[in-house]
């Protein structure tokens, strides 16, 4: 038989399906604090439910759906996490601890793989495997909170969710916005949506709709080229989705939300860090309510790219900052564990990462 994953429902979901099945309704509660609140894995261990009832409910419902095949420790904390699932695909996640700030980030996959095809990155070596089902996406940030509580659960606490792992989270629209959901609930993770960022690389109809919904999530967007001459050679996605559907969709974002979108621009040496793109980049993004991050490129072995030097970097920031343009160069973290940004994959060689 098979087992439906508890981590797939939202509460009021979880209470339907328990009627569904004749058990009491206030049961599902009880089950969602056992999980959301003490970080339970096991329906054994759930003291105040009757031995029938957990019987039951380990006959028709399981609460884990992957396995943690390898963890890595980076230097400065970063942990990356490297999950089996129940098909014998892999999948990573990465948490980001930020103690200066009371931050704790996890970075979350939403595909095994990716079909983009992006010229710089990791993940979409191998292509797209599958999409994360809803349980399994809300999984990363439940295991990897119990592995990273110390005194008890939720000591620390995530604090901040970013879709920036493994895959397109708009082409799993559906599975990433109930996760999205049961992330946001007082009655599990309790994280306030404005902590909850999605990166997309610009799939304008979802922006659109996520813009309609009027949710209050973090839209970031994967640009990384200012023509689009440049990003059809880097990101194949943009010859249907071009930087004017892009922008359009964006203007519309943040008149609907009053929201500041964040752009992500990866350099890379000799490809998209001259003069020109500095000036088309200024040109795109000057008087707009956006946020700017410089990544200076992560190393990815099979990828015959590098980063541009300091100056380079430091002069993007400075020119970008004289015409009022808020941009930051994201803070590296787990790049020798091969956690950073662009650096995920789901095919292990030779021993992995």
């Amino acid at each position: 038989m098979i087992k439906t994953s508890i981590l797939n429902f939202t509460l009021e979901e979880l209470k339907e399906d328990f009627k569904i099945k004749g058990i009491k309704q206030y049961r599902a509660k009880q089950v969602f604090n056992w999980i959301y609140r003490n970080g339970i894995l096991e329906f054994t261990n759930m003291n105040n439910l009757p031995n029938n009832l957990i019987k039951g409910l380990k006959k028709n419902y399981k609460i884990t759906s992957i396995e943690l095949d390898k963890k890595l420790i980076s230097e400065d904390g970063t942990l990356k996490y490297l999950w089996k699932t129940e098909d014998n695909e892999l999948l990573e996640s990465v948490f980001l601890p930020y103690e200066e700030d009371s931050r704790y980030s996890i970075c979350v996959s939403s595909q095994i793989g990716c079909s983009l095809g992006c010229k710089f990155c990791a993940t979409g070596i191998d292509g797209l495997k599958r999409d994360l089902s809803t349980g399994e996406i809300v999984e990363q940030v439940l295991q990897i909170q119990v592995d990273v509580s110390h005194r008890e659960f939720k000591i620390p606490q995530i604090t901040n969710i970013v879709f920036m792992g493994m895959g397109e989270p708009f082409l799993n629209y559906d599975n990433v916005m109930k996760a999205v959901q049961i992330l946001n609930s007082r009655k599990a993770f309790n994280i306030a949506k404005r902590k909850i960022t999605i990166s997309t690389a610009g799939v304008v109809d979802k922006i659109i709709r996520v813009a309609e919904s009027e949710e209050q999530l973090g839209l970031a967007i994967s640009l990384n080229a200012p023509n689009d001459q440049l990003r059809d050679k880097l990101m194949p996605i943009n010859k249907k989705y071009n930087i004017k559907k892009i922008m359009k969709a964006v203007d519309y974002y943040i008149q609907k939300t009053n929201r500041r979108v964040s752009f992500e621009y990866v350099l890379m040496k000799g490809i998209n860090d001259k003069e020109v793109h500095l000036f088309q980049l200024i040109s795109l993004l000057k008087n707009k309510l956006v946020h700017l991050n410089l990544i200076p490129l992560n190393p990815v072995s099979e990828l015959n790219i590098s980063r541009p030097s300091q100056e380079v970097i430091d002069h993007f920031q400075k020119k970008l900052r004289e015409n009022n343009i808020t941009v930051t160069i994201r803070k590296e973290k787990g790049t020798n564990i091969k956690a950073a940004c662009g650096q995920l994959r789901s095919s292990h060689k030779n021993g992995g990462s």
